[in-house]
């Protein structure tokens, strides 16, 4: 179906269990993050099963490194593992609600691990750039940066005490690996609490977009196609066009 290609279907991941980790010991966390340049190298490569190996090796030693749970779920995702990319994705959401917990109890820490975890985005991005990575384009790094992007938010928003939200980037990759795994109605709930935490994120309306044609809901199609194209999102005309025809 045309429309379906129109989904802009992010690809963004993470990997389960983090919630009842406990705080890596300093030698667990350099190896982690050691595992996660790895991956993110081979990842970039598109040898995803060997990237989706090294992430999970990092999650092992660290599991509060989002970025790592973040890169094996993009590695499901390109290797068409669904069912595995939703559990990472919940991962990855557990493992920010426990960080969320741990800057109530040890701000330090907290502020310490999302200060690393933009130095590392930092690192890569301009290691690639440059042309030090071995397959990146532009096309692979915008997802890093805007990975980057949100975190650097993030991180702004802890200093000033605002409240805890789940990036919506990992809500919009959820919302996507449960597209792709046939569960229609979780994809819309992750993609609504999507637009609620980035009113501009364009991606998750226009996916929202496709759902809506697809169950019937023309208004709320229309509607989502609108928030798109003011978040500056290009929206395929053949998805357009497919909306207008409805009844």
């Amino acid at each position: 179906m045309k429309t379906v290609a129109a989904l802009a279907i992010a690809l963004l991941f993470v990997a389960p269990g983090a919630s009842s980790a406990q705080i890596a010991d300093e030698l667990s966390r350099r190896q982690a993050l050691e595992r996660y340049r790895v991956g993110q190298e081979l990842l970039t490569a598109e040898r995803y099963e060997q990237a989706a190996a090294e992430f999970t090796a990092a999650i092992e030693l660290d599991p509060l490194l989002t970025l790592a749970h973040y890169g094996l779920g993009q590695s499901y995702m390109a290797l068409k593992r669904y069912a595995s990319a939703v559990q990472a994705f919940t991962g990855c959401k557990d493992a920010y609600a426990r960080i969320a917990t741990l800057s109530q109890s040890n701000a330090l820490e907290s502020a310490r691990r999302q200060d690393e975890e933009i130095r590392i985005l930092r690192d890569f991005i301009t290691a690639a750039m440059q042309g030090n990575i071995k397959g990146a384009n532009e096309g692979n790094i915008a997802p890093q940066q805007k990975r980057l992007d949100e975190l650097e938010t993030m991180r702004r928003g802890t200093t000033v005490g605002a409240r805890f939200q789940i990036p919506a980037e990992v809500l919009l990759a959820l919302g996507s690996a449960h597209y792709r795994n046939g569960q229609a109605a979780d994809a819309e709930r992750e993609w609504a609490a999507a637009v609620t935490t980035n009113p501009r994120l364009g991606e998750a309306h226009n996916n929202l977009a496709v759902l809506y044609m697809q169950t019937g809901r023309k208004q709320q199609a229309e509607d989502a196609i609108r928030a798109a194209e003011r978040a500056s999102f290009r929206v395929h005309p053949q998805l357009k066009a497919d909306i207008a025809k409805m009844k």
